[in-house]
């Protein structure tokens, strides 16, 4: 007999309670094996990819993209054993029509779900024989009868299709010719879907003729509106509600194509706000600013310091054969400098434990670099990053980096941080005053590197200046080691040979 397995959503990482299922890798009636990847989900934190635990044939997604459930909740089913004495799903039952063609039963077993054919019933047999369409509204949508060979009902323009002269054919298919493809066949037709929502989207909408006429009036999509009349019937109200929201989204300041960052939200009636549900990395990130912002009094030191040398070494590094294949930038000196700074005042490499009133010294340095992301701000960390050699140390930023963005950053990467580095000079910024990880006792913000005139050498010349600013726990860090911390890192950057006595 078929054996079904439900696999229930995996904490991801750092005891997580909840993720969103952002997109499915397979659909109801495709084979997997173990490993394969299956589901991609958001997490607080980051895109995970889910592997699957098992081998056989999906049966059943039981979550649909979009939705967030919680830790341990069964997101998809597994037939592990589809080659087993069951019933026959590879040639379902069916009714013959008059004309010869086939109208499927559907089983009530577990074959039809192996399938991804859910089970219809007998007014959808007779209404074929009778030569007229179903009715798709009439009938719920979990328990969707299809006809063998057909497929749902195409969109299209016009009228909904009909079957001719009692026969059970689709008007893309010759009357009486047989439809007898196997469930593996229908389970994998791009007309027969597994979820619900896609259901949906292929059916034409009922609605009387003045309806009908007010949505061709008003330029309104029926197929796109939710009814609210009785039988699935869309009513005048439903048109009108969708015409003001519409006129609404145009009155908007910002155009929802133009603002992905809108795309899940909703427009009020005036179309001058848009309410966005605030969930996955943008929640968790508030969670933890407000956390740390009112936890830990926060002290931010700032430091204007000449940095030409350091662009100097910049541009000679780049010329470096032996750094031709990495990315060199003045970041990279930075976290470099910021990393001899720690090893000469490893006190600020700690973390104030308030459950156990102990503070925590780390004797490794796992250096978080601050990435803006369309999903939010992610701190991922570099994992024992003072054993980096320089150019090392320039791949592993470079990599962080790209897989940020990319949302594929793992919890793993983002978990046991013990310093960051957040570049705001990126974005034209001079300084700023961060708000500290949780977990850490410092940030560093690296600002914008400009040409400025400076004495140098008793005169004023054109030199190359940025602005530093560390924040930091004053509950572990005092003023005199943030400010220590603070001139090591700019000593460093005004002149990068100290980074060979210290080193």
């Amino acid at each position: 007999m078929p054996t079904f397995q439900q696999f229930p959503l995996p904490d991801a990482g750092e005891g997580l309670t909840e993720a969103e299922i952002v997109a499915w890798h397979v659909a109801v009636g495709d084979t997997v094996e173990v490993n394969q990847t299956i589901v991609e989900i958001e997490t607080a934190k980051s895109l995970v990819d889910l592997p699957s635990p098992w081998a056989g044939v999906v049966t059943r997604l039981l979550v649909e993209p979009g939705q967030t459930v919680d830790v341990g909740t069964p997101i998809i089913e597994v037939d592990t054993d589809p080659t087993g004495a069951a019933p026959d799903v590879e040639a379902p039952p069916s009714v013959t029509s008059p004309s010869g063609g086939a109208v499927e039963h559907g089983h009530h077993g577990g074959g039809n779900r192996h399938a991804g054919v859910e089970p219809g019933g007998a007014d959808e047999i007779a209404a074929a024989r009778a030569g007229r369409a179903p009715e798709p509204e009439a009938r719920p949508a979990a328990r969707e009868a299809v006809l063998v060979g057909y497929g749902l009902a195409e969109p299209a323009a016009g009228r909904r299709g009909r079957i001719a002269d009692g026969s059970a054919a689709s008007p893309a298919q010759p009357a009486g010719a047989a439809a007898t493809p196997s469930a593996s066949v229908v389970a994998s037709s791009p007309r027969v879907s597994a979820t619900s929502s896609q259901r949906e989207a292929t059916r034409h909408a009922l609605a009387k003729p003045p309806v009908r006429k007010l949505a061709r009036e008003l330029g309104v999509d029926l197929d796109s509106i939710s009814p609210t009349g009785p039988g699935g019937i869309v009513t005048r109200e439903d048109v009108l509600g969708r015409a003001a929201q519409a006129e609404a989204r145009t009155l908007a300041t910002y155009p929802g194509d133009d603002a992905p960052w809108l795309a899940s939200g909703t427009v009020s009636s005036d179309g001058r706000q848009t309410r966005v549900p605030v969930k996955s990395v943008r929640k968790r990130t508030a969670e933890a600013m407000v956390a740390s912002a009112f936890t830990a009094p926060h002290v931010t030191v700032f430091h204007t310091v000449d940095v030409t040398k350091t662009m100097k070494l910049v541009e000679r590094l780049r010329a470096d054969r032996e750094f031709a294949d990495v990315r060199v930038t003045p970041l990279l000196i930075a976290a470099k400098a910021l990393m001899l700074a720690v090893r000469r005042h490893p006190e600020i490499n700690g973390s104030w434990d308030e459950a156990t009133q102990e503070i925590v010294y780390k004797h490794y340095i796992n250096l978080g670099i601050a990435a803006a992301t369309p999903r939010g701000l992610v701190v991922p960390n570099m994992k024992d990053a003072h054993r980096l050699n320089l150019k090392d140390l320039a791949g592993a930023l470079a990599d962080l980096t790209a897989t940020a963005r990319a949302g594929k950053t793992s919890p793993t990467d983002m978990s046991d941080g013990t310093i960051t580095i957040t570049n705001v000079g990126v974005f034209g910024i001079d300084t700023g005053t961060p708000i500290i990880n949780p977990g850490e006792a410092a940030i560093l913000a690296f600002g914008a590197i400009r040409e400025q005139p400076w004495v140098h050498k008793g005169k004023i010349r054109v030199r190359h200046v940025t602005q530093l600013a560390l924040s930091f726990d004053h509950r572990l860090v005092d003023g005199a080691l943030g400010a220590q911390v603070l001139a090591d890192v700019a000593r460093v950057l005004h002149d990068p040979s100290h980074g060979l006595v210290w080193g």
